[in-house]
């Protein structure tokens, strides 16, 4: 019932949240369209999203192992497979090993920046 009232009330407000002289639909459509809530708490709504993953993976190449992060991981791999990638196109066939998915991109830049390091690779060659 509460569902369909929230319907109802959205299809009948106007462009700055507010229902006619009523004060709590008004407040309800308001929450439900995100008007009155906090940049930072739209952020936060948007940051919990599963579409904004950043992703770390490792490609088995002809000759030894590419480290890489997308935002993108069917894309990325599809144009390794078809050589635009210039780091991986004298070295295909590639095979993808793993990846990882993380929200946080600056995260996942490090992570990736530490797998290309010494003890990066020496972590990846133990445990992969």
């Amino acid at each position: 019932m509460l569902e369909w009232s929230i319907r109802t009330v959205l299809k009948t407000v106007d462009s700055q949240g507010s229902v006619g002289s009523n004060p709590t639909l008004s407040a309800i459509a308001s929450l439900e369209l995100g008007y009155g809530v906090t940049k930072s708490a739209r952020d936060e709504r948007k940051r919990a999203t599963i579409t904004d993953m950043y992703y770390v993976y490792s490609l088995k190449c002809r000759d030894g192992y590419y480290i890489g992060c997308t935002d993108d991981l069917k894309d990325r791999m599809n144009r390794h497979r078809k050589g635009y990638v210039s780091a991986t196109k004298d070295r295909l066939p590639t095979k993808l090993c793993f990846y990882i998915a993380l929200q946080d991109k600056y995260k996942t830049f490090e992570l990736e920046k530490y797998f290309k390091s010494g003890s990066g690779r020496a972590f990846l060659k133990k445990h992969f």
